[in-house]
């Protein structure tokens, strides 16, 4: 399976530039049949976002993304799958960009529709297809929620897809880190869940298996049950 981006939140705003950067970097390393013509296919999936303004989260990871490209002198091409509703993520042509991506990237939104959505459709099985081909899965807030094993949201908790094992993410984490979350969560989480919180600005992604932070704010990695995190920032590494 190809790399898994996290990210803790505030998505395409300025001073997301260093993760956005890294994450183009990863994508564009070639893996299997992947970049053969040097050029970076990212697609956004405003699935997230689909109760809220989902072409407007869409425009801003395209706009991102090619302002992002033109700076590093990366051959960007950014498409959109717009994966909103049940018809949508049956939809062949939507699968089929998700499918051919080297960088799929879901932005925040509501927490439960990406399981809701993905897990038994046609979206999900092109999801799958692209990480089976190396392709880097990332999502924000919401989105990388909906990649964990489990998920919370304000109806309880929900199963992920599952795409990282054995942790639920906590976004927006420089908001809430003095909140007793951690508590109140593993009274409700399933046993063996760690905890990873982020930063606004901020991301890990996978790579040799560690977690390679990037962005302005940290990484908090909480083991089951610790009541202190490991924490790395940018160009550091979590195991």
């Amino acid at each position: 399976m190809g790399p898994v981006a996290l990210h803790g939140g505030g998505e395409f705003l300025p001073g997301d530039e260093w993760f956005l950067d890294e994450l183009l970097s990863v994508a564009a390393r070639p893996t299997g049949d992947r970049l053969k013509d040097g050029r970076v296919r990212v697609v956004i999936v405003p699935t997230a976002a689909a109760r809220g303004r989902p072409d407007l989260a869409a425009a801003n990871g395209v706009a991102a993304f090619r302002r992002r490209g033109a700076v590093t002198g990366r051959s960007v091409d950014v498409q959109v799958a717009r994966i909103v509703d049940a018809s949508s993520a049956a939809d062949a042509s939507c699968a089929a960009l998700v499918a051919a991506a080297d960088l799929v990237y879901l932005p925040g939104g509501d927490p439960d529709l990406i399981p809701a959505l993905f897990r038994g459709s046609a979206a999900g099985t092109a999801l799958a297809a692209a990480a089976d081909r190396g392709a880097v899965i990332a999502g924000a807030s919401a989105g990388a929620m909906g990649l964990a094993e489990w998920s919370w949201t304000p109806n309880g908790g929900v199963e992920g897809l599952g795409l990282v094992e054995r942790i639920a993410i906590v976004p927006h984490y420089d908001d809430i880190r003095r909140l007793a979350w951690q508590a109140s969560l593993d009274q409700v989480a399933p046993d063996g869940l760690g905890y990873l919180g982020l930063d606004e600005r901020t991301g890990v992604i996978s790579d040799d298996g560690t977690w390679l932070v990037a962005g302005e704010g940290a990484a908090y990695w909480f083991a089951r049950g610790s009541p202190s995190p490991v924490i790395a920032r940018h160009g550091e590494r979590i195991e």
